[in-house]
């Protein structure tokens, strides 16, 4: 039996030590405490500091042989668990296949989500021929930039019986482009902002006591100036384009940033396209029903000659699109708490911003006039070469350039 004295001594000496221990002197030390304590010290000693048995005998064993780490290491050579990923080389590409088709993304914060379980995900994993436990999954997932939110914050809009059909028909279209190396892209209008002397949401480091003044109030008033970004996200070389438009938010202005985007951009980057992709909202300029955008996207693909397929998100989740939390959400993190006094600052802050994962952004401003209202007729809709796909051709669909015609010559 041991002594309450002894046990007391140990404790304490424990507790003295504790803080400037490593992993190997921690081991060896509870070692040689346990061993002076004698019969019942190796629990006593687990009890106290928190070990295992297993690990105390291990540092009995290194005492009694003699065994060190070589200098300037605390292990040796290989040792210590394996991360998963050195023994799997392919589970983070299945990991990432599995809840990348139904990723939702917040469009002010760069984090991710998932809908489904670690243990469903562990399921799925292991009828690939992965062993892996949920605690891994989870880890692997938050390395990856994915949080397990609550249901609350995941409900968007109405529910459309095809909603789940549609994400599948869009990651599907875009993976048989991407691995054609076509360019796939995804665009959307970011939140107009107020140009001017405004408070902006989000802090920044400065000096004590000195934050940037902004006036009491931002009304809404139709006579101050707006900033309205239309972005272009190039999905395969993680850039962006955004055009900084002055006037109204429409059809005409969304192809007229794609095609600025192909001018400046994508055309030197894709330059043996054959075809692009376009992932849009189902609603506001870029919407499925507004014939002004597919009477512009016409004379796009006319004047690059190439075929536009538009796969539409539906309804009620605009914030799924890619270029909210690949693109608008770093662009807001980047220009949090300064003030947006002009368009040249929001063209600049918008310019500046990058990730760690690559991500390049070009902005411009757009000055041109954009009037609402335009009507388009039954006629120059009809002369759109639209051909519409079989799942939801309302969603999905394909405009090619118009063929060329060949006058006849007349002959006497």
């Amino acid at each position: 039996m041991l002594q309450a004295s002894a046990v007391r001594a140990a404790r304490q000496r424990y507790r003295e030590m504790a803080a400037v221990l490593n992993e190997q002197s921690r081991r060896r030390f509870v070692a040689l405490e346990a061993q002076a304590l004698g019969r019942g010290g190796v629990s006593l000693m687990a009890r106290i500091s928190g070990l295992s048995r297993s690990t105390i005998y291990h540092g009995l064993l290194d005492i009694r042989h003699k065994v060190s780490a070589p200098p300037g290491r605390i292990r040796q050579r290989g040792g210590g668990r394996k991360r998963k990923l050195l023994e799997d080389a392919t589970l983070e590409g299945d990991l990432k296949g599995l809840v990348e088709p139904v990723t939702r993304g917040d469009p002010m914060q760069p984090l991710l989500w998932t809908a489904r379980s670690l243990r469903n995900l562990v399921k799925e994993l292991a009828s690939k021929g992965h062993r892996v436990c949920p605690t891994v999954v989870g880890g692997l997932l938050r390395d990856m930039g994915y949080s397990l939110q609550a249901n609350s914050k995941t409900r968007e809009g109405s529910h459309h019986i095809d909603r789940d059909a549609q994400f599948h028909y869009i990651n599907a279209q875009a993976k048989a482009f991407l691995a054609a190396r076509e360019p796939v892209i995804s665009v959307d209008t970011k939140k107009k902002e107020l140009v001017g002397n405004f408070k902006n949401n989000g802090r920044e480091w400065r000096p004590a006591g000195t934050p940037e003044l902004v006036n009491v109030h931002d009304f809404i008033d139709p006579k101050l100036s707006r900033a309205v970004p239309y972005g272009v996200y190039d999905i395969t070389n993680n850039v962006g384009w955004v055009s900084v438009g002055t006037d109204h938010d429409t059809a005409r202005f969304a192809v007229q940033a794609i095609r600025r985007w192909w001018r400046t951009m994508g055309k030197k980057r894709h330059p043996a396209a054959t075809r692009l992709l376009i992932s849009a909202d189902g609603g506001g300029s870029n919407g499925y029903r507004v014939r002004l955008w597919k009477v512009e996207l016409q004379k796009l693909a006319d004047q690059l000659k190439l075929p536009i397929t538009v796969c539409h998100l539906p309804p009620g989740t605009s914030k799924w699109n890619k270029i909210e939390h690949r693109l608008f959400s770093f662009i807001t993190i980047n220009w949090r708490g300064k003030p947006l006094r002009s368009y040249r600052t929001i063209v600049q802050l918008i310019a500046a911003t990058t990730t760690d994962t690559g991500l390049r952004v070009r902005a411009e401003l757009d000055q041109n006039k954009y009037p609402k209202g335009l009507k388009v007729t039954n006629a120059e809709l009809a002369a759109i070469n639209l051909s519409r796909h079989s799942f939801h051709g309302d969603w999905n669909y394909t405009i090619s350039p118009k063929p060329r015609t060949v006058a006849r010559r007349k002959t006497n």
